[in-house]
């Protein structure tokens, strides 16, 4: 027989929601979550940007760790680390005593808390100030004290230039090319990297500089280190003092990048509550939350572990992940906000993170811990092996029965189900799939017209929306009207919830998300 699987803790950062509280409040309220989005200054687009203050855990940190603690963190970690944390702290506070226990299971307390799309915010912000660092490099060294071959350049007439170019095979001028050009940046980065290579200043620079790095450590390693960084650092200084020259780009690229990569939320998570179980970062872009907890579950069930900690936790919307998204025609751009089974114009990029505490029931609730929302039966994981994008049908049918069948339920058990519904086409293609399997009684919901659609985090918010509702017997309001529901859709079915909360009959609740790449996550709950 299977373990019995309960959720134990949970916690959320989500647009207009710090926590997991005003998550459930705003949850009662047939609202759009979203707001306008300015990183193209003025535009059309609409975000879910995550409300959140990482100081608010300042009290909780500083109890546990050196006053530092805090602030490394608040320094190093972007905000994807933070979300997860964050989330994480709020999910030790539903059952208080779980935060030593999750210290005290040593190899038997798992943490599988991934990302989807990295810290797009962090990875652009660094990778400018790369990018400048790099072009006042290769400007310096071609400067006529540095750069004889190009000062005969600059010198030359128009006619002594082209036979410059041509015995260099240098690359195009860009002081021949219209400034107003959309290629004409890439044309003088093209000229400047050409040129820096061939600088004697920089070869001399680069000489003197490997003679100190060249230094090693001798005597006492460990003294030895320390010095050895200090004495490198100084002298370093001084040589570019002494040429005059700016930070080299090698310099101008940030740290934190490596402290930021995806498996760094778990890590964190593990640091601070002293896990010494595997800490790993499953990437399974839209499947990604029910893809940890399939990680989970089958941890417990194989006796692995007695408790995980689950979850994902995306970027706040940037400009990148905003563009991105609506190059692969999939984003809604026309100011308003666009809802499942609707006009179809596309989503919403959101962040924000959500974590939860998951474990053995049994053995949990012999220690005097609580389980809430409903008990998780099954979870089931498929690929399409098709469409990077476009779901097949085949690919989530195969997820639902597997998921079904582990639950040991039929489909007529199955009270509401809760959709991925992108306010795509595709949305149509998934509820086809639906009516295929599931009763004419099964209630419907679709949730990213409120929240938005965090890449990896949203199945985390859409099933802690389900568990939250149904397991008290409702099914939250969404902000959708009948009238606005597409004429296809509306005589295909009539179990969508819209502005007005239902009560629910029924035990059984399922649940599908649809991930780039055609990785299909379902699972199936039920009241305890």
């Amino acid at each position: 027989m299977h373990k019995r699987i309960g959720v134990f803790g949970w916690g959320v950062v989500a647009p207009k929601s710090p926590d997991i509280a005003t998550f459930e409040r705003n949850l009662s309220r047939a609202t759009s979550w979203l707001e306008p989005f300015d990183g193209f200054g003025p535009s059309n687009f609409l975000v879910g940007r995550p409300e959140f203050d990482f100081e608010t855990y300042r009290p909780w940190i500083d109890e546990r760790f050196e006053p530092r603690r805090f602030s490394q963190l608040s320094a190093k970690m972007g905000n994807t680390v933070k979300y997860a944390i964050g989330a994480f702290i709020q999910a030790l506070g539903q059952n208080p005593g779980i935060e030593s226990l999750l210290t005290d299971l040593g190899p038997q307390a798992h943490v599988y808390v991934g990302t989807a799309l990295g810290d797009f915010p962090l990875h652009f912000e660094h990778a400018i100030r790369y990018h400048r660092a790099q072009r006042r490099w290769n400007r310096f060294w071609c400067r006529d004290e540095h750069h004889t071959g190009l000062r005969d350049y600059r010198h030359a007439d128009d006619a002594g230039k082209a036979r410059i170019r041509e015995t260099a095979n240098a690359p195009t001028d860009p002081a021949t090319v219209d400034p107003l050009a959309e290629d004409h940046d890439e044309i003088s980065e093209r000229w400047e990297t050409f040129w820096v290579a061939r600088s004697e200043g920089l070869r001399g620079y680069l000489e003197r500089l490997s003679e100190i790095e060249a230094e090693g450590i001798t005597g006492d390693i460990e003294n030895g280190k320390k010095n050895i960084i200090r004495h490198k650092v100084s002298t370093r200084k001084k040589l570019n003092a002494e040429f005059g020259c700016p930070t080299e780009p090698w310099n101008a690229v940030d740290p934190n990048l490596l402290w930021n990569i995806p498996n760094i939320p778990a890590a964190q998570i593990s640091m601070l509550a002293h896990i010494t179980g595997p800490a790993i970062a499953p990437i399974a872009a839209c499947s990604g939350f029910s893809v940890s907890l399939k990680m989970a579950v089958d941890a417990i069930r194989s006796d692995q572990a007695k408790v995980a900690v689950i979850g994902m936790t995306d970027p706040e919307p940037h400009a990148m992940s905003v563009g991105t998204f609506f190059g692969a025609r999939v984003l809604s751009h026309d100011g308003q906000v666009s809802k499942p089974f609707t006009g179809f114009r596309g989503t919403h990029v959101a962040g924000g993170a959500c974590i939860w505490i998951v474990g053995d029931a049994e053995y949990l609730a012999r220690l005097g811990f609580e389980a809430l929302g409903l008990e998780i039966l099954g979870v089931a994981v498929s690929s399409d092996a098709d469409h990077i994008i476009t779901p097949s049908s085949e690919g989530p049918r195969r997820a639902i029965d597997q998921a079904l069948t582990e639950a040991g339920v039929v489909p007529k058990d199955v009270s509401t189900w809760d959709m991925h519904a992108t306010a795509t086409p595709g949305d149509w293609s998934e509820l086809q799939n639906i009516l295929k399997v599931l009763p004419e009684s099964t209630t419907l919901t679709a949730r990213k017209g409120s929240f938005g659609h965090g890449m990896s985090v949203c199945g985390g918010w859409e099933l802690t929306a389900q568990h939250l509702g149904f397991a008290k017997g409702e099914l939250h309001p969404v902000n959708l009207t009948d009238g606005e529901i597409h004429s296809q859709i509306r005589s295909s079915t009539n179990g969508l919830v819209g502005n007005e909360a239902r009560t629910t009959s029924g035990d059984v609740a399922g649940k599908i998300n649809m991930g780039v790449g055609g990785i299909n996550a379902c699972v199936v709950c039920r009241k305890w």
